[in-house]
């Protein structure tokens, strides 16, 4: 199918609507054009420049269109198979039966035929190109293949009866699928075997060779890689298993010596703290006794000074007393001088008046 130029920049190589077969060259519909099985056009698309382009793609990275193009041709090749087995049995059922002997030495002389043609075919091509003395090579040998049929067909005659003999009989090409009578002369072997549908079959049938060859290399090397990849990966996940059973190996010792170190801290800072409340203990009972001590002195000093203030206060209280019982004995001997200077005056003043 061939695309306009609006469709054309639409569609890239690697759109599904684009055949594969087309692209590597080797579709069937391509091939045969022109020929008696001309298959027509193709349902896919067909374009130069998308080829192209798929051409210089696939130096970069592997696209795998092989295995779409080898699922195309091998279909085709199996449905031309079928026809062929089809026109070996209509063959069987329309000519007479023969013994395996004679079928044997037919068989031999449709070798030869077959041998005949592609020699001639060979031949015309090297002459077409200009290589004269292979050309003549092949005719030379061409030359051997008549001398070997024309014994094969004398066999042949003489193991059949003379009527038999002269019934044509006709073989099924195992290529194209053509039929090929065993009279035939050599031009028209030439013509059949150096035909485009014959050489085209050829063509179809290597390519599609090539393309199994091709297919089982490239899934081999992606079974090997893919192979490759898992044992990297199960490397790598070996390995990384190990660096983390070291990690964890590791983890555990820093934990263990963290808490080795924690508890070495830990009963350091007990034997401190016990240590140190040992230390506040003997410091508080010390205080206390101090303080006791202290303050049993600082009552024993209160208590002696209170006594003794209590005995110069009895002292001062006797003493105030003494002074208290003179102080009353002077003022009544004060008094009574008084008095009686008193009464010495009134007696005096009256005597005055008197």
């Amino acid at each position: 199918m061939q695309m306009g130029d609006e469709t054309r920049q639409r569609v890239k190589f690697t759109d599904d609507r684009v055949c594969k077969s087309h692209l590597l060259d080797c579709c069937p519909h391509d091939i045969l054009a022109g020929t008696r099985m001309d298959l027509g056009e193709c349902t896919k698309i067909h374009d130069l420049a998308l080829r192209a382009d798929y051409e210089i793609a696939s130096k970069e990275r592997d696209l795998f269109f092989e295995l779409d193009a080898m699922d195309h041709l091998e279909s085709f090749i199996a449905e031309c198979d079928r026809r062929t087995e089809l026109a070996k049995k209509r063959l069987a059922e329309t000519q007479e039966e023969i013994s395996a002997e004679v079928s044997a030495k037919a068989e031999k002389v449709h070798e030869l035929n077959e041998e005949i043609g592609k020699l001639l075919a060979k031949a015309e091509q090297l002459g077409a190109e200009g290589n004269v003395d292979e050309s003549q090579k092949i005719l030379m040998e061409v030359e051997k293949v008549r001398a070997k049929k024309k014994d094969a067909e004398e066999e042949y005659r003489n193991s059949m009866p003379a009527s038999s003999f002269q019934q044509q009989k006709l073989r099924v090409c195992e290529v194209c699928s053509a039929y090929l009578g065993l009279h035939d002369n050599d031009r028209r072997l030439a013509d059949h075997f150096g035909g485009k549908l014959h050489l085209g079959f050829i063509q179809i049938r290597e390519k599609l060779d090539q393309l199994r060859k091709t297919v089982a290399e490239k899934q081999e090397k992606r079974n090997q890689d893919r192979l490759r990849r898992r044992e990297e990966r199960e490397r790598e996940e070996r390995l990384s298993r190990r660096s983390g059973s070291r990690t964890r190996d590791r983890r555990r010792s820093r934990s263990r010596d963290r808490r080795r170190r924690r508890s070495r801290s830990a009963s350091r800072e007990r034997r401190k703290s016990s240590r140190s409340r040992s230390r506040d203990r003997h410091r508080r009972h010390r205080s206390r006794s101090r303080s006791h001590s202290r303050g049993h002195r600082r009552a024993s000093r209160d208590r002696s000074a209170k006594y003794k203030f209590s005995r110069e206060r009895v002292s001062r209280e006797e003493s105030w007393e003494c002074g208290r019982s003179e102080r009353g004995s002077t003022d009544r001997r004060l008094e009574s001088t008084n008095g009686k200077a008193a009464s010495r005056k009134s007696e005096e003043k009256e005597a005055g008046e008197i």
